[in-house]
């Protein structure tokens, strides 16, 4: 089995290492194309006014100024010799849950993969803070990951669906299990901080925050927060089925 593995943090990311240990366990196989520099919050954008620079590490490790989706699409397109079997993209620094999913350049990989025909899961793990630190468990994904990709990989999926797995921030022992979730909501805290430069002029950055939601039980949130493994199945078409309905009734 050929396994491309890329993610939105870099080619340098803990995770990505992590990622690559985890894939060994499946096949020896393995491709890593990752963007250059850090792309999160990119979505699933494409780099169009700017050419793409790929840097080769070794045969089969690569790096590229461009976003997850560039990636995935200069290997499946360019460098591999085949498609691959399967596409894994994290493993992301933090959960990529709820709203974070249409912002997450991590599930921006797996959903260009599942574009382009090839089986897709986009991999996250959640992290805690000690002060202002991040400090992420990354002995929970490496601990679980493996067994549950190779469930996963005996179930038939859908055309146009991708699977997003978010690991809890706790011990690898303290895994509560594991829940098939629903793509839950967040309100966000995002606003505009201005700061001002050596010269007075004024800059801008956005500000992240999270609202006090209560998450629906059946949520990833919920999942995540409770030490399960959420197991949450994307589809590529967003069309809103019911209102569409609606729609054909007022139009008719």
């Amino acid at each position: 089995m050929r396994i491309l593995l890329t993610n939105d943090d870099g080619i340098h990311a803990e995770g990505l290492s992590v990622l690559e240990a985890i894939a060994r366990s499946l096949s020896d196989d393995i491709w890593v194309i990752a963007p250059e520099t850090d792309q999160s919050g990119l979505a699933h954008s494409l780099t169009l006014s700017n050419p793409l620079r790929l840097r080769r590490i070794d045969e089969r490790h690569f790096a590229l100024r461009g976003t997850p989706t560039d990636c995935v699409i200069m290997g499946v397109k360019h460098l591999m010799p085949e498609p691959p079997d399967l596409i894994l993209s994290g493993v992301n620094a933090g959960s990529n849950t709820a709203d974070d999913v249409t912002y997450s350049g991590t599930i921006a990989g797996a959903i260009e993969g599942t574009l382009l025909g090839i089986r897709s899961i986009a991999l996250s793990q959640e992290y805690g803070l000690e002060g202002d630190a991040r400090v992420l468990p990354w002995d929970v994904v490496a601990a679980h990951a493996p067994d549950l990709l190779k469930k996963l990989l005996g179930v038939e999926l859908p055309k146009g669906v991708l699977i997003n797995l978010n690991f809890p921030n706790c011990n690898a022992g303290a895994v509560a299990g594991t829940r098939v979730t629903v793509q839950g909501k967040l309100s966000h805290g995002l606003a505009i901080e201005e700061r001002h430069d050596g010269r007075g002029l004024p800059y801008y950055w956005l500000r992240y925050g999270r609202g006090k939601d209560v998450p629906a039980e059946n949520s990833d949130v919920a999942a995540i927060r409770k030490n399960f493994i959420s197991i949450t199945p994307l589809q590529l078409d967003l069309t809103a089925h019911e209102t569409r309905a609606a729609l054909e009734d007022a139009f008719a």
